[in-house]
């Protein structure tokens, strides 16, 4: 069977990043720097504070000029886009926080159509449907006549993806658009992302830190290091390796089994735990936060055996160790008195 290679909506080729310091400081660049995407992929930009994650997605998005390498677009390269051109090509959700006095949702969407209307900004029928409509694909729609400046943090990014929706461009790219979002605003906009990366079949990239998320959520990754990228799916920067390097120079381990990242414990011992799901899982998790590494053999420090109280009101453990047996009614306790 022959497999069709899709051609890539977008190709970075040996790009060099950065600026020359206005006060003095060092100069920052980042060069080298090659990654791809599809039409209808939703990507995570994903690297070290400093690396250049703002620098790449401003630079792609033509706010400034790349020092060197190529980004082309539906096989024409960045440099032979008009700016008007380029307006229809990308739309930009940046970090700056938004808060217009006297401006209401609607209004601030509307200006996601700026490339389209006449030089007074006169909205058409057509124009005013699109706002309304790229505010129900975001679950805003009742919001249209509410003041910017009402909205929470979560309503607030919703109006901005709805904004770029409006621009109808194929590309939309957003710095960090979960940054001061609390964790159900997080996993919202990452659902809706995906959702409108598969429907409108956009290509979606955004630079985050939110890795738990954004590997149960993304098509793909780019990684950012100091000397070279590195792109493919989640499970492939997984399986490669490639999160442990990011967090080379620190404290923090990824566990390639669970998905999770944690701080390295000082080993307290070792214990065996029977028992059923999902109490099994959480107690092994509560264990290895105090330090003990789980194990199948006999000879472990502690044996904890997990069973139901009757009418399933509840959990019982009883813990053996080499000298004692007792039980306790919840893993707060468990914890306690290992």
């Amino acid at each position: 069977m022959t497999i069709r290679e899709e051609s890539p909506a977008v190709r970075i080729t040996n790009l060099k990043v950065g600026y020359a310091s206005q006060h003095g400081d060092e100069d920052f660049y980042r060069e080298s720097i090659g990654f791809s995407a599809c039409a209808g992929e939703m990507v995570a930009l994903i690297g070290p504070n400093g690396i250049g994650k703002s620098t790449l997605l401003r630079t792609m998005a033509g706010f400034q000029p790349a020092y060197a390498g190529e980004i082309v677009y539906y096989g024409k390269p960045l440099t032979h886009y008009t700016n008007r051109e380029l307006s229809t090509m990308i739309s930009f959700v940046s970090t700056e926080s938004v808060n217009v006095p006297n401006m209401r949702v609607a209004e601030l969407v509307a200006f996601g159509r700026f490339p389209y209307t006449n030089w007074l900004g006169r909205l058409t029928a057509s124009d005013r449907h699109m706002v309304m409509d790229a505010l129900e694909k975001v679950g805003m729609r009742s919001f249209a006549k509410r003041m910017v400046t009402q909205l929470s943090d979560g309503e607030r990014q919703r109006v901005l993806i709805a904004r770029a929706l409006t621009q109808d461009t194929p590309f939309i790219f957003l710095d960090e658009p979960t940054a001061f979002l609390d964790v159900n605003n997080k996993y919202e906009i990452f659902h809706l992302l995906h959702q409108l990366a598969r429907q409108e079949n956009k290509t979606i990239i955004l630079s985050t830190h939110d890795l738990n998320i954004a590997i149960r959520e993304m098509d793909k990754f780019w990684i950012m290091l100091d000397r070279e990228s590195l792109e493919g799916s989640p499970e492939d920067a997984v399986l490669n390796g490639w999160l442990d390097r990011l967090f080379a120079a620190g404290n923090i381990a990824f566990d390639t089994a669970t998905g999770d990242f944690y701080f390295p414990k000082h080993h307290a011992g070792t214990a065996s735990v029977q028992g059923d799901d999902p109490c099994f899982s959480w107690t092994i998790r509560a264990l290895e936060r105090r330090g003990y590494f789980f194990t199948t053999g006999k000879d472990a420090d502690l044996h904890i055996e997990i069973a139901r109280k009757s009418q399933n009101e509840g959990w019982v453990w009883t813990i053996f160790s080499k000298d004692r047996s007792w039980s306790v009614e919840s893993v707060y306790q468990l914890f306690r008195e290992i």
